[in-house]
């Protein structure tokens, strides 16, 4: 993918607050120790939706939906500016997106941004991750490299501790042997160490073709609390939902849910997930979001109808893309000098 850096500042993700820390977020979102709040649904599909918002609510189109799918995680950064700087910046993305130069934006340059945005918190992560891992910028890190870094605290551990399960059946054990099956499936030509691709895989195998299929045991062994090799229905809302005094009433998202299993996940009707249902629930590949998100932009934004935008066109929707502080709040509560 060609190059769209922006040194635009951002909230990038810090990854590194110390040993502990870094052990339990090597499983990444998929890891067991990742708190589930008894009233919030975990969402392990991997063909995830471009926002956490709504692109339409009650027929209503809600554009802040259409911001973060085309900033990404600025998307909040440009809420705080005035819309004449919000033009002002869109007019420099702009510039960044027509690759070709020839003066419009075209549908695939404007897909190729979008899933750019969307990616750029993996790329951030990488790099830092690739720095503390590898500080003597060597082409390769070897697993026992890795493993010190990461599970170093460990050397002082009995072996006890180290087998001791959480409420989830998950230990610091086989968290390393999970990790180190994980990197085998990553190190591509078997040599036991990892290049910055191969690294970039396990870090978030939910990217790469060829690391899905890791993806789908980890969360089957995640979910499957029995160790039947399937999922229950009991075990899929388990996964996202603690649930809370038998005398309240169950949330409405677990009912649907429940529905959802039935109808949708449940493909035989056997009452249970297999490993071939779990990967169709949480790799879908019917539906580019990326690609449906470019279509519309263009459609709300293509005056002449030329199925392309110019600059103009984007800037004279500014608010479709970047969005900005309503002039009655007065002056931005941050700003950034630099682009």
């Amino acid at each position: 993918m060609k190059d769209f850096s922006l040194n635009f500042p951002g909230v990038m993700i810090n990854l590194q607050a110390g040993l502990i820390w870094s052990a339990l977020i090597i499983i990444l979102v998929l890891s067991p120790f990742n708190d589930v709040h008894a009233d919030e649904s975990k969402d392990r599909t991997l063909n995830k939706d471009l926002s956490d918002k709504e692109h339409y609510h009650n027929e209503e189109h809600n554009a802040d939906y259409d911001h973060d799918a085309f900033l990404g995680e600025d998307a909040k950064t440009f809420d705080q500016l005035s819309p004449e700087e919000s033009k002002k910046r869109l007019g420099l993305i702009v510039d960044k997106i027509d690759q070709d130069k020839d003066g419009f934006v075209s549908q695939d340059e404007l897909k190729r941004w979008i899933q750019y945005t969307q990616r750029r918190y993996i790329t951030s992560d990488v790099e830092s991750q690739w720095k503390t891992h590898n500080p003597e910028g060597k082409d390769k890190i070897l697993w026992e490299e890795y493993k010190k870094v990461v599970y170093g605290f460990m050397e002082d551990m009995d072996a006890t501790e180290a087998e001791k399960e959480d409420e989830r059946g998950f230990s610091y054990k086989n968290m390393i042997s999970r990790d180190k099956r994980r990197w085998g499936v990553a190190d591509q030509n078997g040599d036991g160490a990892l290049d910055r691709d191969e690294f970039s895989a396990f870090l978030h195998p939910e990217e790469t073709g060829h690391m899905r299929d890791i993806v789908v045991l980890e969360t089957m062994e995640d979910i499957d609390k029995d160790k039947d090799g399937k999922v229950s229905l009991e075990e899929y809302i388990g996964d996202m939902y603690r649930g809370l005094e038998e005398s309240l009433e169950e949330p409405d998202w677990v009912r649907s849910e429940k529905e959802q299993f039935s109808l949708y996940r449940d493909k035989d009707g056997d009452g249970f997930m297999d490993q071939e249902e779990v990967k169709n629930w949480i790799i879908p590949s019917d539906f580019d979001h990326a690609e449906a998100e470019a279509r519309h932009l263009i459609y709300e934004s293509d005056a002449d109808a030329d199925q392309k935008l110019t600059k103009d066109e984007i800037l004279s929707k500014y608010d479709l893309f970047v969005g900005s502080q309503a002039t009655d709040f007065g002056e931005a509560l941050a700003r950034h000098d630099e682009f």
